[in-house]
């Protein structure tokens, strides 16, 4: 093989590695080696009460999805689940939930910020299609205050559409 040939080879390689999605994981069959050697490490590990490690891998702060690895205490891949889906979204219910319910849902916010003590979370996400930004308001006393979609108009340019 020459030169060339084998440094496009090795480009080749290198690129499809990059594009592991969590979602390519089998339940039942991949384990937390297959994931941890594939996907890399997670963007946040927790822990739910029954013992599981819970693998989130967000897209970014400028990302629209965001996939939650559960790993069973076997060590094997239990499911997959994209956590920013528009039902996913709308089950956030004012009064009812609170930040902790808010994170378990949609994994962690893109932005967080605090305006007269009340944080407002947000995450990226498409709504047919469209770019924009689900954004959840909080009362001081941790309870989700109000929660709305707002439509980026630059169509999630960073330049403003220009």
């Amino acid at each position: 093989m020459k030169l060339p040939t084998t440094l496009a080879l090795l480009l080749s390689v290198a690129v499809l590695a990059g594009c592991v999605s969590p979602r390519s994981f089998v339940p039942g069959q991949s384990d937390i080696m297959d994931v941890r050697n594939r996907a890399g490490l997670p963007t946040d590990i927790r822990f739910d009460r029954n013992g599981d490690e819970l693998w989130e891998y967000a897209s970014g702060p400028s990302g629209y999805e965001t996939y939650l690895v559960r790993i069973g205490r076997d060590g094997k891949v239990k499911e997959v689940t994209q956590l920013i889906t528009e039902e996913r979204m709308l089950s956030i219910t004012p009064g009812t939930m609170t930040k902790a319910d808010a994170r378990h849902l949609l994994g962690r916010p893109s932005d967080e910020s605090f305006f007269n003590g009340e944080a407002t979370w947000s995450w990226r996400t498409r709504i047919v299609a469209q770019p924009g930004f689900l954004i959840v308001r909080f009362n001081r006393d941790d309870t989700v205050k109000d929660r709305m979609v707002l439509i980026d108009p630059s169509g999630g340019s960073r330049d403003g559409g220009k």
